[in-house]
């Protein structure tokens, strides 16, 4: 064991005074960086407070730290502290949009913003932009009016040759009944045609209204596959009198839907009654539900005689129709319905071996936003 030789005064003093000149470094080492942090910190203020986009700083229980002039003009005054779970719950509502929320008093005067969030980072901070997209979602909806009055323009032209057919034939049917002469046979075949012509017009009309009105105006949450369920046991006993096989199937059990019910209903029965109208005896109409990247997507396909690739674009369009008794607003009416939940309706089809129709729509977050 070797034994340590103590310094004399001098080498301690040397040491003393390596010591000091160490410690007096970091100081002015630790200094310097001092101020970068709050010039760092001054320009991040100033940066903050410039950013037009809302900017929420939460700590890692999820309590606002800090919050930038953009936020406080979306969300109002008294962030500081918050927990956002409950600030967000009372001061931001849900939209038809996925990622959109409303803030301030309801109505035209309400701002729309667009949220999103940073991941947690070591500490379990995260930070929230808030993005004011009022006048984008004023744009969307203009386009989609300016969409619709466009269509209702071709409804115009098309109307009159739309009502003339079906009205001519009911006034020709009922001029027949006045005769006086007419056998009892034909004089009750022509009040069943008059009948049917005037039931035309009456769905002729329906379609064009419902086309016309186009918007939401109310929601309710429902279970996709109750909905599924109920379409089955609408459409089951038209399918069996033509002798054509349906299947369907729900796969997301439990999983809700905010929307229009009662449009929904129609725009998929719509769907699949074209397709039941286009498969002959022995094919198949199937019908299946399914969530796919927070979307669901409802499925109608059939083992028809399929659409014609010339026409396939113009599908859509009101008042066309490839069926002698059709309105031409059923699908019209569908894809509106699709639109106005924020989804769509595509199509595949093949000649001689089918099509699939699929509406899908996006999952409202009727959560609050995390």
């Amino acid at each position: 064991m070797t034994q340590q030789v103590p310094l004399d005064a001098a080498q301690l003093a040397e040491a003393f005074r390596q010591f000091s000149e160490a410690s007096a470094q970091l100081t002015q080492a630790y200094a310097g960086v001092e101020r970068q942090v709050e010039r760092l910190n001054e320009r991040l203020t100033v940066l903050m407070a410039a950013l037009p986009a809302g900017v929420i700083l939460l700590d890692a229980a999820g309590r606002v730290e800090k919050a930038n002039a953009a936020a406080h003009w979306m969300l109002g005054e008294g962030l500081d502290g918050q927990e956002w779970s409950k600030l967000s719950a009372q001061r931001l509502r849900p939209t038809e949009s996925p990622g959109e929320w409303e803030a301030g008093s309801k109505g035209e005067a309400a701002m729309r913003l667009s949220l999103s969030q940073t991941i947690e980072d070591s500490a379990g901070a995260r930070i929230v932009l808030l993005h004011d997209v009022t006048e984008a979602h004023r744009m969307r909806v203009q386009a989609s009016r300016n969409e619709r009055l466009a269509a209702m323009g071709e409804m115009v032209a098309g109307l009159a040759h739309q009502l003339r057919t079906p009205l001519a034939a009911a006034l020709l049917y009922a001029g027949n009944l006045a005769d006086p002469g007419l056998a009892p046979a034909d004089r009750a075949r022509c009040a069943d045609r008059t009948l049917d012509r005037l039931r035309h017009l009456e769905r002729l009309i329906r379609d064009m209204l419902s086309f016309a009105r186009g918007e939401i105006t109310g929601e309710e949450a429902f279970d996709i596959c109750d909905l599924v369920s109920e379409l089955e046991h609408t459409i089951e006993p038209v399918a069996a009198r033509r002798a054509v096989r349906f299947d369907s199937r729900c796969t997301c059990p439990g999983v809700a839907f905010s929307g229009k019910r009662k449009e929904l209903a129609g725009a998929l029965t719509n769907l699949l009654e074209n397709a039941l109208q286009a498969t002959s005896e022995g094919g198949k109409v199937s019908f299946c539900a399914e969530l796919k990247d927070e979307r669901v997507r409802f499925l109608v396909k059939d083992t028809g005689r399929g659409i014609d690739p010339t026409i396939q674009a113009r599908l859509f369009d009101p008042f066309f129709t490839t069926r002698a008794d059709g309105t031409g607003l059923g699908l019209a009416i569908a894809r509106g319905v699709a639109r106005a939940h924020g989804g769509e309706i595509t199509l595949k089809s093949v000649l001689g071996e089918g099509s699939e129709f699929t509406l899908e729509l996006p999952l409202p977050r009727e959560q609050e936003p995390t």
